[in-house]
């Protein structure tokens, strides 16, 4: 089997900014916004071009979510961008998601001086023809209906692209003619002698243990897909949507494992392409920092990190200093005693130390974090669980505190009654433990047995 290399990314999130990005709604939009809007274009610029460059591999797959919300103009400009690198060189393989399209009206947003209004929108039946030249044309197989298809990456690779854009009972899931679609092409990849990978917007695994018992997070019956994947004969699935880095896997009762690759956004933190290399037998995966864009920075990397931070400071901020704004953006009624109480959180929140955190539950506290903000060692924490690699493990300052606080209140962790991805009872100390800390596979660099 020769090396089939090929590089990949996800979340391009593309928007047209002269349909406007500017204006006090768009301030107040971006408040607690945690990825870019008007600096999407120069982000996809500078990657693409880097992309047209990029000397290892001739193939690009894109995971979805192509345009920011689904805005004609975003499109076109965005395809225009995969023309340019499809005349370098590269072959590209795209698949759709939920941001690509709006059928109802008015979903689509733009913000002027004047306020927000609603551009003109893309239907979900126009992307098949609009990304022929990115996937579905060059297609061995296709569901034109689900979006979906089959494309040789080599003589020996086949990439099966599966759009999960369906929802039932407000989550998104797989027809069940999707199901017996993928299983016909499995078996014509197995009879061939071909190994199968495939790609799909929305993860299948819990890209950290902690986002499956976060509903939006999952799709709908994710073990029972990922395990029908694994016994079909796919060996890793390539996904986004959640914009955090990991690599997992999940085993089958039948022996097979499926690897689930999901890639930070473009256009957020944590910012990264894949190359990966397939041969016999390995998957080899490398992560590459996105390169820097045009903007008024001198640190992108930086600058979209403390755009995610600043989008948790300015909710406990804001409970403090403008609790009925935090209320709207966390969903909350606005009754007086609600807002009194939250107000009240808020503030204590923003004045702790973590080692009044640390007394106030009775743990010890190393001494080169005592006088950190408890704001700002929690939004660390949470700012890790999406760039992968967590670094709050046992044995680390910031980590031992955290695992002293689970071991605390573990008794009660037993006793609350949550079922997890798998519909097993979840086991909420493990959950935690390894959500705040990575123990296990790299999440960027890996070398996996497929």
């Amino acid at each position: 089997m020769k090396e089939t290399k090929f590089y990949l990314l996800s979340d391009p999130h593309y928007f047209a900014s002269e349909l406007g990005c500017s204006g006090a709604e768009y301030e107040d939009f971006m408040h607690y916004e945690q990825k870019c809007f008007a600096e999407t274009e120069s982000i996809c610029t500078s990657v693409i071009d880097w992309l047209k460059a990029a000397d290892e591999a001739d193939t690009v797959l894109i995971a979805g979510d192509l345009s920011f919300n689904g805005e004609a103009k975003s499109h076109e400009k965005f395809i225009r961008l995969l023309y340019e690198l499809r005349d370098s060189g590269k072959r590209v393989f795209v698949v759709t998601a939920d941001h690509d399209f709006q059928d109802e009206e008015w979903e689509t947003f733009a913000f002027s001086e004047t306020g927000r209004y609603s551009p003109e929108r893309t239907l979900r039946s126009e992307l098949f023809d609009m990304y022929r030249d990115f996937g579905f044309g060059d297609a061995i197989a296709a569901d034109r209906d689900n979006l979906s298809y089959v494309a040789e990456l080599s003589d020996d690779v086949r990439l099966l692209c599966i759009n999960c854009d369906y929802k039932e009972n407000g989550k998104y899931c797989f027809k069940p003619e999707q199901y017996e679609w993928i299983s016909c092409q499995a078996k014509k990849a197995r009879e061939e002698g071909k190994t199968m990978l495939a790609m799909c917007h929305y993860p299948i695994l819990p890209g950290q243990p902690l986002f499956q018992l976060i509903s939006p997070m999952m799709i709908k019956d994710a073990h029972k897909f990922a395990c029908f994947l694994a016994d079909e004969g796919v060996k890793i699935i390539f996904t986004g949507h959640m914009h955090n880095q990991s690599i997992n896997f999940v085993d089958t009762e039948k022996g097979n494992r499926l690897y689930d690759v999901t890639t930070g956004a473009i256009i957020a933190d944590p910012a990264f392409i894949r190359h990966v290399t397939i041969t016999d037998g390995r998957a080899e995966i490398k992560s590459i920092p996105t390169p820097d864009f045009e903007w008024d920075t001198d640190d992108c990397k930086k600058y979209l990190k403390d755009m995610f931070d600043r989008m948790i400071v300015n909710v406990i901020t804001d409970m403090r200093d403008d609790t009925t704004r935090a209320m709207r953006k966390l969903h909350i009624a606005e009754k007086p005693a609600t807002v009194k109480a939250l107000a009240m959180a808020g503030k204590f929140i923003c004045s702790l130390k973590v080692g009044a955190v640390a007394r106030l539950l009775f743990v010890k506290c190393d001494n080169t974090i005592k006088d950190m903000r408890f704001l700002d060692y929690a939004t660390e924490l949470v700012r890790g669980i999406f760039e992968g690699n967590q670094s709050f493990t046992e044995g680390t300052p910031k980590g031992d505190v955290f695992l002293a606080f689970l071991k605390r209140v573990r008794p009660v962790l037993k006793r609350i009654d949550l079922k997890g991805w798998d519909g097993k009872k979840a086991d909420l100390y493990d959950i935690l433990k390894n959500s705040a800390g990575n123990y296990g596979i790299d999440d960027y660099n890996a070398v996996l047995d497929i």
